[in-house]
């Protein structure tokens, strides 16, 4: 794996904030991303433990600063943010793992996108980025204690082959997580649904579930 450093994008949230440790955790320097800066820094001195290479600073900035770059930011900011970081983002491998998602009476439905998913339309708005979707179903709660690992898989949509296998490679990086490649970004659309059912049955059952896999051993080389 040659990742150098990562950025997360409106990562003061719970999942950003967790993405953040793991990564940090596995030696790898993460800048947690915000529009407003002080509020990045200070989520950052929050998540670390003042030894790990974790900091924070406002999106743009944050953008700039790593080779690997999440986004986090909340549905109705999604378009907003990447055509404010069009310069930022231009040769960065960008993992989309918005979930385009709203909440009535009956609880979380998905959204129709135009361009077929938050993935997609942020290929769209990024075409010189190489785009990956994935980390959708990953556990805030379960990232964020460190006492246990993290039993989930990590679907990965994507394209562009080498940006795949290096999103995958960050993702095994999470104790107790598997990567599967999921295929080309055009199935995005699932993935991000998915997480409507997935909200839907851990608030049924109490629970932060995430997903698994049966019968696919991932040391089998791909076709």
């Amino acid at each position: 794996m040659s990742t150098a450093s990562i950025a997360i994008l409106g990562g003061t949230g719970p999942q950003g904030r967790g993405l953040a440790l793991r990564f940090a955790r596995a030696g790898i320097p993460v800048v947690i991303g915000s529009r407003d800066p002080a509020r990045a820094v200070e989520a950052a001195e929050a998540t670390g433990d003042g030894a790990l290479p974790l900091t924070g600073a406002g999106n743009a900035e944050a953008a700039s600063s790593a080779e690997v770059v999440f986004v986090a930011v909340p549905w109705s900011a999604h378009e907003h943010t990447l055509r404010s970081l069009t310069a930022e983002l231009a040769g960065r491998i960008v993992v989309d793992l918005v979930n385009p998602l709203e909440f009535d009476a009956g609880g979380p439905v998905d959204l129709h996108v135009p361009d077929g998913s938050a993935a997609e339309q942020a290929q769209k708005l990024l075409p010189a980025s190489r785009v990956v979707a994935g980390f959708h179903h990953i556990s805030a709660k379960h990232l964020l204690d460190e006492s246990e690992g993290v039993d989930t898989d990590i679907l990965v949509c994507g394209d562009d082959a080498g940006a795949k296998q290096e999103v995958m490679d960050l993702a095994g990086l999470i104790p107790g997580a598997r990567a599967i490649d999921a295929c080309p970004l055009r199935l995005s659309g699932l993935l991000e649904g998915m997480t409507a059912v997935l909200l839907s049955i851990n608030k049924r059952y109490r629970t932060s579930a995430g997903v698994r896999l049966t019968g696919v051993d991932t040391t089998r080389a791909p076709r």
